[in-house]
């Protein structure tokens, strides 16, 4: 790996999306392991976009306007859900001062793995993210780019793991805060609508 695919990596990782929004909601919601456990399922659902890209199914998804319009409203569907569950404080992510309860373990990693598996984005941009990183024309390009792959993956377990705990160190001294979570679950609920925006208005 070299240090400007790491520093691509990084640039790419912090640029604050749905994944380490959620990361860092769940763990304030339900503890640093349910936190990690976010972070994981969010890291997960990146895998069919690589696999995508990397074995070229994603060039259907470039060239048929149908397929690119039917998962992205099914992403900008799902991210409106969590944020209106978010503003209820049920569903996947509850946010109250003195949570109902904690979020069973297969419904964070559902959540988490949905959320990034239906962003239709991230499959067009391994395509063009990891070749300038590889030459496509050797005979083991498709492994060395299925190795860069989960060298990002990595690091955005790392980068959400990160934030997720860091939320949790805060977590007690902001859920005694009821104002506090009030502003955060809001802010967490039009991060969502915000991102399904961006993602509505998306171009192939």
């Amino acid at each position: 790996m070299t240090f400007e695919y790491f520093l691509t990596c990084m640039v790419v990782i912090l640029i604050p999306g749905t994944g380490m929004v959620y990361a860092v909601a769940m763990a304030i919601a339900g503890g640093w392991r349910t936190g990690l456990i976010a972070a994981f399922a969010s890291t997960m659902g990146i895998v069919p976009h690589l696999l995508a890209a990397i074995f070229g199914l994603a060039v259907l998804m470039h060239t048929s306007a149908v397929a690119f319009q039917f998962v992205k409203y099914a992403g900008v569907a799902y991210l409106l859900y969590l944020a209106w569950q978010t503003l209820r404080s049920a569903g996947p992510i509850q946010l109250d001062e003195k949570p109902k309860a904690v979020p069973t373990v297969a419904k964070v990693i559902g959540s988490g793995i949905a959320i990034n598996s239906l962003n239709p984005k991230l499959s067009l941009f391994f395509m063009a993210f990891l070749p300038q990183f590889v030459n496509v024309q050797a005979a083991n390009s498709t492994v060395e780019m299925l190795v860069l792959g989960g060298i990002f993956m990595m690091l955005t377990f790392l980068v959400f793991a990160i934030f997720a705990v860091l939320a949790f160190s805060v977590r007690q001294l902001l859920t005694n805060s009821p104002a506090f979570m009030r502003w955060f679950r809001r802010t967490v609920a039009v991060s969502f609508g915000l991102l399904a925006a961006k993602l509505a208005v998306s171009e192939q």
